[in-house]
């Protein structure tokens, strides 16, 4: 064993730099107050000494713990298989590492999960919660309001109980879904089939709104749920050139099971885009520039997205941040209006339609 080298204290701190205790002490916990001449000074100490102050010690004096949790309601298995996931967690990471934050991620394999995230979050462990993926019969919305943790959700929630204090983070679901139909109509297609995601999530449903939009009164059978997994895409195309075998386009909800999508028509001698257009939705690159052909899919930043739901919370847990686009809501009180950000969407042509 070797032994251990004891850490610098506030006091040491202190006699580096000339200065009380009690200035150190406001000095790291940010706190207003010190001549920044004298703050320099114990920063130059601590910086010197190589002083880690006391977390345990500081939440005390600032009521803040510098870690966020990050609630994503779906089972590990699809959390890590699914890069959608990662780059959403890649943006907020990278704001709360900017601000000295630390991550707490927390997943929900089953409902049992609900009561464990539901009592961790009301331990006071973390400052606020980042929460996304969410399905509309989640109990997590109830136990978060019951926790009273500070939230940002991923995504236009879907539940209506009353509440007028969400702050949520999403992408022009609907209007993208436009887009992408109308880019095949007018490629000239006429039977355009929409794989759709779970109809229990916001975002399947209002692409879903985004394709009806376009195709009006389309033929009900073009239309086949999928779960915005690649192996739902296969099952959800196999099932529609069953239905609808004179099909020329396919619209999916996502890029992953648009993959699905494109390797039955393949297996199925149909030729992409000759005999059938395809078009996914999200436009992530590890999924569209690999597929064969290349994915034609609506751009929806994923990663801004992540980076603007972390900015928001910290926003309104330090009483505004710097470094936020123009016209970004930060949380509101109890009984505000409904305070969303959505960002656009772009359809990103490629060499499926």
């Amino acid at each position: 064993m070797t032994d251990t080298v004891p850490r610098p204290t506030l006091e040491a701190v202190a006699a580096r730099a000339g200065v009380s205790r009690a200035t150190v002490s406001r000095v790291v916990n940010g706190a207003a107050g010190v001549r920044e001449a004298l703050a320099a000074r114990v920063r130059r100490a601590v910086e010197e000494l190589g002083y880690v102050p006391n977390q345990a010690a500081r939440s005390l004096v600032t009521r803040r713990h510098d870690a966020v949790a990050v609630v994503v309601a779906e089972p590990e298995a699809r959390v890590f298989a699914d890069p959608f996931f990662a780059l959403q967690l890649r943006g907020i990471g990278k704001e709360l590492t900017a601000h000295d934050n630390q991550l707490v991620l927390l997943l929900t394999e089953g409902r049992e999960d609900h009561a464990r995230v539901g009592r961790y979050l009301a331990g006071g462990h973390v400052d606020g919660a980042l929460v996304f993926s969410l399905h509309l019969d989640d109990p997590l919305p109830g136990l978060i309001q019951r926790a009273g943790v500070p939230t940002v959700f991923g995504g236009r929630p879907g539940w209506s109980d009353g509440r007028g204090d969400v702050v949520y983070v999403d992408s022009d679901n609907r209007g993208g879904a436009r887009d992408a139909v109308r880019h095949l109509a007018a490629l000239g297609r006429t039977r355009i089939a929409h794989i759709t995601g779970p109809p229990d999530q916001t975002s399947a449903a209002d692409r879903l709104a985004g394709y009806r939009d376009v195709v009006g009164d389309a033929d009900p059978a073009l239309v086949v749920r999928g779960d915005f997994t690649p192996g739902g895409g296969e099952h959800a195309m196999r099932e529609l050139l069953g239905r609808c075998p004179d099909l020329d386009a396919v619209f999916a909800a996502n890029d992953l099971m648009a993959a699905g999508a494109l390797r039955v028509l393949r297996a199925h001698g149909r030729r992409v885009p000759e005999d059938v257009a395809v078009v996914g939705f999200d436009d992530m690159l590890s999924v569209a520039e690999q597929t064969e052909p290349a994915l034609t899919t609506v751009r929806q930043d994923i990663e801004e997205m992540g980076r603007l739901m972390a900015r928001l919370l910290l926003r309104g847990l330090d009483g505004g941040l710097d470094g936020g686009p123009a016209g970004d809501p930060a949380p509101g009180p109890p009984g505000a209006a409904p305070s969303g950000v959505i960002l656009p969407t772009t359809l990103v042509r490629r060499a499926s339609a």
